[in-house]
């Protein structure tokens, strides 16, 4: 008996072993990059077609297998320097705030989502580098947009009946908007804002082919026009605005371009004092007049909820729960109808997490953009464009949605962190401690 179970030990480790080193593997890692970042990207269709359990069976098991693959590449990977304080700050502040939460187990399972998705950035980060990355990522953009915009044509053009459960309406006959696999317009709009700056930076680093490219980009671009979202429409102008700023800087000589980034900074500041002061015409202007006057009913009686616990906050649980909870389950619109979110990534934070937690994460966010936007203005690689762009794709987002605290969201800020702090963070600089065994 005792040779029968230590000869099953033993091939338990040899296989163990094996699909270590097999998940190790250039192709393996590569599938599992595209196969993670279309789940989470597309996690509201898998949650509609498999289910809240299905949902996370599959979480689960992308976690393991990128575990497993990243166990297999640890002699390759360099970790000196490269997890970002920051963010080993925020994932920790939010692990505590379960333990004063009133919803503990509520707390705990969005705890544990969290660290999964940042566990799913992080392999994007360390298991490949970030040219593999952005093919991975357009890669699983083009499946995401053509399985979108193919349900939409279906519902809209084919059958002219809406798909409620995948929320799609059907309206792409009257020009949008669509829904797609996002569920809403909104996160349909981020997922093609962040697949056609994807597919452009894809062309600049000739992972693909002219026409591969150009075919992407024209769906990326057809999809956004019929998203008709105010904010990816901000989104896209903010984008405009930075490509501009990149070229200026890439292009400019070293010793300008202090100059020519303080009078951005500048042209920023002002811009952005200027749109507040106006921005009630502004937004009736881009037709989120509608939107602006919910968001700000929602954040007056968030404001209330945050005074009760302003420091620590409630209790981290980053997508809010359906359970009847307090305080999710009294933020409700005129209507009736419960809230899915804080609708600006910030005040969410501040009711979840508190201000400690909120301006944790700030500066995370700012030392992030900081390293990124060093980067990509110096360093000769055009793929250091991507996380730029992504962020600032991110911040915009985040002032009228909560992507950035969970799901698709958060791995991707998980990423470009890391991929930030690879280039230029200071504890690189330290001395390495050599281990003698």
């Amino acid at each position: 008996m005792t040779d029968g179970r230590v000869t099953r030990r033993a091939l338990a480790r040899r296989y163990l072993s094996a699909w270590i080193g097999f998940s190790a593997g250039g192709r393996f890692s590569q599938a599992l990059a595209t196969v993670v970042l279309l789940f989470a990207f597309g996690q509201s269709a898998v949650s509609t077609l498999v289910g809240t359990a299905g949902t996370w069976a599959v979480l689960v098991t992308l976690v393991v297998l990128a575990g497993l693959s990243l166990l297999g590449q640890r002699y390759r990977i360099e970790w000196h320097g490269v997890l970002p304080l920051s963010l080993l700050a925020f994932v920790g502040y939010c692990a505590l705030s379960v333990l004063w939460s009133e919803y503990s187990w509520v707390a705990l399972r969005g705890f544990v989502a969290t660290v999964c998705f940042v566990g799913l950035g992080l392999y994007l980060a360390l298991g490949r580098d970030l040219v593999q990355v952005i093919r991975a990522a357009g890669d699983a953009f083009r499946i995401l947009l053509v399985v979108a915009l193919g349900l939409e044509v279906l519902s809209g053009l084919v059958l002219d009946v809406p798909f409620p459960a995948f929320g799609i309406h059907g309206d792409i006959a009257y020009g949008g908007p669509i829904q797609g696999i996002g569920g809403t317009r909104n996160f349909m709009g981020f997922v093609a804002a962040t697949a056609l700056v994807t597919f452009v930076v894809e062309f600049l680093t000739r992972s693909v082919t002219r026409w591969r490219a150009i075919g992407s980009v024209a769906m990326a671009v057809i999809a956004l026009m019929l998203v008709q979202s105010p904010i990816t429409g901000l989104a896209m102008i903010a984008l405009s605005v930075t490509a501009l700023a990149l070229w200026s800087l890439r292009h400019a000589r070293p010793t300008t371009r202090p100059i020519v980034n303080t009078v951005l900074g500048v042209f920023v500041l002002v811009v952005a004092v200027l749109a507040f002061l106006v921005r009630g015409r502004l937004l009736a202007e881009i037709g989120a007049a509608g939107g602006s006057a919910t968001r700000l009913a929602l954040w007056s009686q968030i404001r209330q909820l945050i005074a009760q616990y302003p420091i620590q906050g409630w209790g981290w649980v980053g997508t809010w729960p359906r359970e009847e909870v307090v305080p999710f389950a009294v933020l409700v619109d005129p209507a009736g109808v419960r809230y899915t979110s804080g609708l600006n990534a910030f005040v969410d934070a501040w009711l979840q997490i508190g201000l400690a937690g909120m301006l944790i994460l700030l500066v995370a966010a700012g030392l992030a953009f900081a390293r990124t936007w060093v980067t990509a203005t110096t360093f000769p690689g055009v793929a250091y464009v991507w996380p730029a762009a992504i962020l600032v794709l991110l911040a915009v987002t985040s002032t009228a949605e909560s992507y950035l605290l969970h799901g698709a969201g958060l791995m991707v800020f998980t990423t470009v962190l890391v991929v930030a702090a690879r280039r230029r963070s200071w504890r690189r600089l330290l001395p390495r401690v050599e281990h003698h065994g």
